[in-house]
């Protein structure tokens, strides 16, 4: 009952000051929201590029062809082209699918409507299979429409279509100068930092086709799916070995979905923890905010403080008083900041596209921070108040 009441007359103290309390829970508000906020944010967004990896599959690799001739001319040096494929694929038994692709740059239109769409994926069978291209009306072009002027269109450019009052299936649009029939309709395709290419924007054309698009058009990427667990490192070097046979004068970049998922785990936690320490600056300037708004009310306080000691309360009395109401403030401001640090990072994760979680560590973490920094920054007002002489206070 006593901690009852002292919690009841910690709440009635602070309402009769409420600019100073309200000044004292901004501080700690500001801190605890930082902390939440910045940690909820992190993690939604490694939370969103562990999902863009993992959506392909961890069995991937992903091969980037780089001119390293140094000074030569790139039409001087061998490419990499479909009839190497095979040899490609013999590499390793772990090898499932190779789908090379080229990509060129031109602008499109429908009927004088500029498409806003530039992109030009030239692809085989296998490359749809690898990254997982949903059909949403239509048909995908194969290797049955070699040369032919065919194509299938992403969501946002059959959107773009759409808006002009047309059905974008079985017509035709400009591509630089040549007329592409479209023979399919892409649903969304979500967005993948590990294929180098927005398809949701593009066009798909056979392989072959895409070389009637420029002459510097070449195979410069490769999707390869793995067997499943593979042995990445065995597998690149056994890759990285054939292709420098075939061209030696080229340097080939991997990356592998399961590397960089591991790479970001890595990365997260050092992100984490520095953000931990840069919200924990806003937390501690909000604490000394605390100690000084208490120590103000210490010393307003005073005779206060002396007529509670001259009938009969103790220095413990005293302590308590003052420490439960700096706990309260910091409590107040905690509770405050968790939110307001949750709806920060859900407006953040609304307007960045990305799935909403909600995660246990940062509002603990700010909350419970919060509250330690209440009793370490309003022990010390609480301790001066507990030490005052009851008879100078009187006096004063």
């Amino acid at each position: 009952m006593e901690f009852i009441s002292s919690f009841r007359e910690a709440i009635l103290n602070l309402l009769s000051a409420k600019l100073r309390s309200f000044l004292a829970i901004l501080g700690v508000l500001v801190g605890t929201g930082s902390v939440v906020a910045l940690i909820s944010s992190s993690q939604l967004a490694t939370a969103h590029a562990l999902s863009q990896f993992k959506s392909l599959g961890t069995n991937l690799l992903s091969l980037y062809i780089r001119d390293d001739s140094f000074g030569k001319k790139s039409d001087q040096t061998k490419k990499f082209v479909l009839s190497d494929v095979p040899a490609l694929q013999a590499v390793s038994t772990e090898i499932k699918l190779v789908a090379p692709y080229t990509i060129n740059f031109q602008p499109m239109f429908f009927n004088a409507v500029n498409l806003e769409a530039q992109q030009i994926i030239g692809a085989t069978d296998t490359f749809a299979v690898i990254a997982k291209t949903v059909i949403d009306q239509g048909r995908l072009v194969s290797m049955l429409d070699k040369r032919s002027f065919y194509c299938v269109i992403g969501s946002k450019v059959a959107k773009k279509i759409k808006s002009a009052g047309a059905n974008p299936l079985y017509n035709q649009i400009l591509v630089g100068k040549n007329l592409f029939t479209i023979v399919g309709i892409l649903k969304p395709w979500p967005e993948n930092l590990f294929i180098s290419a927005d398809i949701n924007s593009s066009i798909i054309v056979p392989i072959e086709t895409s070389y009637l698009l420029g002459k510097d058009t070449k195979i410069e990427n490769i999707l390869i799916r793995l067997t499943e667990n593979p042995n990445i490192s065995t597998v690149s070097a056994a890759i990285t070995k054939t292709m420098l046979t075939m061209l030696p004068a080229k340097k080939i970049v991997f990356n592998s979905p399961k590397q960089l998922i591991d790479l970001i785990a890595k990365q997260r936690q050092t992100y984490t923890m520095l953000l931990i320490a840069i919200g924990s600056i806003s937390l501690v300037v909000g604490g000394i905010g605390v100690m000084n708004i208490m120590l103000v009310s210490v010393v307003e306080r005073r005779r206060e403080i002396g007529i509670r000691m001259a009938i009969g309360a103790c220095q413990s009395d005293i302590l308590r008083m003052f420490l439960i109401e700096s706990v309260m403030l910091t409590i107040f401001g905690g509770a405050l900041g968790v939110f307001f640090g949750i709806l920060t990072s859900y407006v953040l994760a609304m307007f960045s596209h990305w799935e909403f979680y909600f995660y246990g560590m940062p509002i603990i973490l700010g909350f419970g921070v919060s509250v330690l920094v209440g009793m370490l920054s309003g022990f010390y007002p609480a301790w001066r108040a507990s030490q005052l002489d009851p008879i100078e206070t009187l006096r004063s």
